[in-house]
């Protein structure tokens, strides 16, 4: 599946991208909010399965008015826990380190922040989790799903649509690093998909990405352990990136990464 192989849903604030695979649908939530959400609705046979939440209250009731005539079986809530008026009846799906990411580690830290940040707009409620799961393979509303736990919460494949959900990749933007061996472990992440075919990777703040865009921030990743390791300090650093990065966003990102590697 190209990745630019879909039709376009105008709403009154966000954008609905719909892959249709056939038995199976994929509708990829453009929120427009303040923090590049996306949000991604798996559809078989009338049911659905949403991963992740948006945590804008209008992008919350416009989501829930588009998913009115689909039966939402379930929502896997992963790296955004905030939210909670979305679907507050729908049975929520988490491993124990996701949900304790939201409620008590850094996924708290994020939510306040964006709390003082945007005020009364942020829905800064955490989803109460119904379902604890473990990595394996698990099937909500009948659609299989393989959920692989990282050290924050966890990814998300999906085997009928060749696809994997993650945090973050961003081909054309920064990212957080926290140091080399933080990227190392990025890298490999990203080989591993590359190794595995995926279709399409599936990210919170991005539109759905490919196989090109994993090689293209493998690339990145390689040139900022080399640019940190003949650089001086942080604010060299960050100069050099740029430069060589003149027309990625994420500027906020790099401030972070570059705290990291120059701590």
């Amino acid at each position: 599946m190209n990745k630019n192989a879909f039709h376009t849903v105008k709403l009154a604030k966000g954008e609905m991208n719909v892959y249709d695979f056939g038995s199976i649908k994929l509708h990829a939530y453009k929120t427009n909010d303040l923090i590049d959400d996306e949000v991604f609705i798996v559809e078989k046979g009338g049911s659905a399965v949403i991963i992740e939440s948006p945590c804008f209250f209008d992008n919350i009731q416009e989501l829930a008015e588009y998913l009115e005539h689909i039966e939402a079986a379930g929502m896997l809530v992963a790296y955004h826990g905030a939210g909670a008026s979305f679907l507050p009846n729908v049975p929520k799906y988490a491993t124990q380190n996701a949900a304790l990411y939201s409620k008590n580690g850094g996924g708290k830290a994020l939510i306040d922040n964006f709390t003082g940040a945007f005020g009364e707009i942020f829905d800064s409620s955490v989803h109460e989790i119904t379902n604890v799961i473990e990595a394996g393979s698990i099937t909500i509303g009948g659609i299989d799903f393989v959920i692989r736990q990282t050290n924050d919460a966890f990814d998300v494949e999906i085997p009928e649509i060749n696809a994997v959900y993650t945090h973050m990749l961003g081909h054309d933007c920064h990212s957080i690093v926290a140091g080399a061996g933080h990227a190392d472990a990025m890298i490999a992440e990203l080989h591993s998909y590359i190794e595995k075919g995926y279709d399409l990777i599936l990210t919170s703040h991005y539109t759905p990405e490919d196989l090109k865009d994993a090689q293209t921030k493998i690339d990145y990743l390689e040139n900022l352990k080399k640019i940190a390791a003949e650089v001086q300090n942080a604010d060299e650093f960050k100069a050099e990136v740029s430069r060589q990065y003149p027309q990625y966003s994420g500027q906020n990102y790099l401030d972070m990464t570059a705290g990291f590697f120059f701590a």
